[in-house]
């Protein structure tokens, strides 16, 4: 399915991915970490190797790193790229907020992505947990959002914290150091390859593989001022992705907005993929006309059974699986 049109050499392309599969492989071999591109993982991996600290082989809810005495890390980061020049931390509630005691320090980290070096990790501030749990706890009381959610800026750690920053010594070189130049260097062939930037963020990587299955260019700004969409084919259709490694695909924050949007896409994308293997193990596409409707529906279904439990939404999120998709017609393309 694959177009040329989109890329400036197709087989040199695909040897791209293949070098980034062995890469996934090495990694695993030698520090037992799995699928380091997806969830922005190698970001955390880029920070433990400049300060010492060696990565957990972790579940989502558990801690980032440990130095070497054992303490556990917990890392937040921002590129200079983009838009929210601060810290986040995503639904929390006072339970998270105590857990942050049992942490010996968050590292706040900058990435100056400006540069040829996506992960130029270049300053940060070291905090005790123990002083961002009671900072949280304080500044979180006047919060009303519903999604739980607070930014902490440099100057809030600076003014209510009292941290200094503190400058990376670029000439440390740290266990991981070696594999990382390889990602560099492989991600910046592929991005020029590709023509789509930015391939080390997130599921960015699997959406460029998914759309090289497809024929698709997948879009460097998405759901931002560069552009709404995921993707787009050679004609100017448009599309939103969806990658998981199960058969069940999350629709996140999808306001009435989001959901509009979709509308003017020519298809849903949902993929699955192995991400240990790296290989795509099967793609579905299905109409907006008929999953947002579905979307909908499973929304108010979600808010009403809160309601009924006298809870409140705070996260407009609902999954879909595959059986769903197959009932509503999607249609398999891989």
């Amino acid at each position: 399915m694959s177009n040329t049109d989109f890329y400036n050499d197709l087989p040199k392309l695909r040897q791209c991915i293949e070098e980034f599969k062995k890469l996934e492989k090495d990694f695993q071999k030698e520090f037992g970490l799995k699928d380091i591109v997806s969830n922005s993982k190698i970001y955390e991996i880029a920070i433990a190797n400049k300060l010492g600290h060696k990565i957990l082989s972790k579940m989502s809810n558990s801690k980032d790193a440990i130095d070497s005495d054992g303490g556990l890390i917990e890392y937040k980061h921002f590129k200079e790229t983009s838009s929210n020049h601060s810290w986040t931390f995503n639904d929390y509630s006072d339970r998270t907020i105590e857990a942050l005691k049992d942490v010996k320090h968050v590292v706040f980290a900058h990435y100056n992505d400006t540069k040829d070096n996506p992960l130029n990790f270049d300053w940060y501030y070291d905090a005790k947990g123990w002083e961002i749990s009671d900072y949280l706890f304080e500044a979180t009381k006047t919060i009303k959002n519903k999604r739980k959610m607070i930014n902490v800026s440099p100057k809030q750690l600076e003014e209510k914290v009292n941290l200094k920053k503190l400058y990376v010594n670029i000439e440390l070189s740290g266990i991981y150091s070696n594999l990382i130049e390889r990602y560099i260097s492989l991600a910046k062939e592929m991005e020029y390859l590709s023509g789509t930037t930015g391939i080390l963020t997130s599921n960015k990587l699997w959406e460029v593989v998914v759309g090289l299955e497809l024929g698709h260019k997948v879009n460097s700004e998405q759901g931002g001022r560069g552009g709404a969409h995921d993707a787009e084919d050679i004609e100017g259709g448009t599309y939103e992705y969806k990658v998981a490694k199960s058969g069940s695909w999350n629709f996140q924050d999808i306001s009435e907005n989001v959901l509009s949007k979709y509308l003017k896409d020519k298809a849903i994308i949902t993929a699955k993929v192995d991400k240990e293997n790296f290989e795509i193990v099967e793609i579905l596409s299905i109409s907006p006309q008929i999953l947002v409707p579905h979307l909908r529906l499973k929304l108010e279904k979600k808010r009403k059974s809160f309601e009924k439990k006298g809870k409140e939404l705070r996260r407009l999120q609902v999954s879909v699986g595959k059986r769903e998709m197959e009932n509503l017609g999607a249609t398999k393309l891989l």
